[in-house]
């Protein structure tokens, strides 16, 4: 039987073989920590990692390489963010984020309303499609709100909010306005320039196609001024300091680098680059509208999030009548040969407005190695197994 991975949604798979190719080239041929020596590997690995950076910057529209900010993961990205600019504020300080937020958003802004008061607010989504009105978004903000975040792509529903609307009320009314990209990231453009947000977190491993252990938080210029270390350390630059230097972007890179994640990043970020995201995005509307459409009038199944293919991506909870999501998935698993992933998705809220708390959904997740015979399969598993 042949097994088809539909968990894109958790992680990328298969990697381009450039990705492989250069992690075993690195490990085998350089081994260097960059910036930690004069001699020639240490140099290929500081140049190998600001051709990552580089690529990184051209894929997101960066104003310059130094604004993309390495990290481990999106959802440490998410916390320097959230923590950076939150930590030292007063009590009552107010941060609006949406119902649809995945957990490296909700537990630092929970964290942070039980260490030192601040009032997040989550506002209310469309229980159908997921979507938040912007306008409520406008009316929640007052003199103490510090900062808006907004999930690009839920993981949970597939549905892509209106944050190009959201940047903008953020913009008018002087908020820091942070995305997580975590879903979005090499599936749907971002330009950070035209978008106007203050910083975007997103992971290395999902839709860049990159290795576990790599991130990327791309702060604007001129924001860093906004936002505080949360971790200090030796970066191989200016060692003479005896502080954390100020410039971009040591001010937050502690520690050498995960030297051999980031050379399979630069070559995901470079696959993804030469095919185009505009291109993947396409492909991802064909799959989508394909599953709707095969598993639409199916008795007993029910699949959550946007019809529209405008407001969504490829990542589909679905739920079969009388079948617990880890059941479901066990199912897809042992007779069809397809990888999904049941429960929560680290959304608590997200299943709380689709109305599948505690128990969750099953989800299954696209990517841009997804075919259209693999989405027919899964089709068909589902309306099989529902008795649709």
């Amino acid at each position: 039987m042949n097994r088809i991975y539909m968990d894109n949604s958790a992680t990328s798979f298969p990697k381009p073989s450039g990705v492989i190719g250069a992690m075993v080239a690195f490990a085998r041929d350089c081994g260097a920590s960059a910036g930690r020596g004069a001699y020639s590997e240490a140099r290929a690995c500081e140049e190998m990692i600001a051709t990552c950076r580089g690529r990184i910057a051209e894929l997101i529209n960066a104003e310059a390489p130094e604004r993309v900010v390495l990290a481990m993961n999106c959802s440490e990205g998410l916390s320097m963010a959230i923590r950076g600019l939150l930590n030292t504020s007063p009590r009552g300080t107010h941060v609006i984020a949406t119902a649809m937020e995945h957990n490296s958003v909700l537990r630092p802004l929970n964290a942070l309303k039980e260490q030192i008061g601040i009032e997040p607010e989550f506002i209310a989504c469309d229980p159908s499609s997921g979507l938040v009105d912007p306008d409520d978004i406008r009316r929640a903000i007052r003199s103490e709100t510090k900062l808006i975040a907004c999930v690009h792509v839920s993981n949970v529903t597939g549905t892509i909010q209106p944050i190009a609307e959201v940047a903008q009320i953020a913009r008018e009314h002087g908020v820091g306005f942070l995305v997580d990209a975590a879903q979005s990231a090499g599936h749907v453009e971002i330009d950070v320039r035209k978008l106007g947000a203050d910083m975007v977190a997103f992971p290395g491993h999902k839709g860049l196609l990159g290795p576990l252990g790599t991130g990327v938080l791309y702060v604007r210029p001129g924001f860093e001024e906004c936002l505080a270390t949360m971790k200090e350390g030796g970066t191989g630059t200016i060692s003479e300091l005896a502080v954390q230097p100020r410039t971009m972007p040591d001010k937050y890179e502690i520690g050498s680098h995960n030297a051999i994640g980031l050379a399979g990043l630069s070559e995901g970020v470079a696959w993804v680059l030469d095919r185009g995201v505009a291109s993947i995005r396409d492909c991802d509307v064909q799959l989508s509208g394909l599953f709707m459409e095969l598993t639409d009038g199916a008795g007993g199944l029910a699949v959550y999030g946007p019809r529209d293919t405008d407001y969504r991506a490829g990542v589909f909870s679905v739920n079969v009548r009388d079948i617990a999501p880890g059941v479901l998935a066990d199912r897809l698993e042992s007779q069809y040969g397809l990888l999904t992933r049941p429960g929560v998705h680290c959304a608590p809220l997200a299943h709380e407005t689709i109305g599948t708390h505690p128990a969750g959904t099953c989800r299954l997740s696209f990517g841009p190695m997804t075919s259209e015979e693999d989405v027919k399969t899964a089709a068909a598993a589902l309306r099989e197994i529902s008795g649709g």
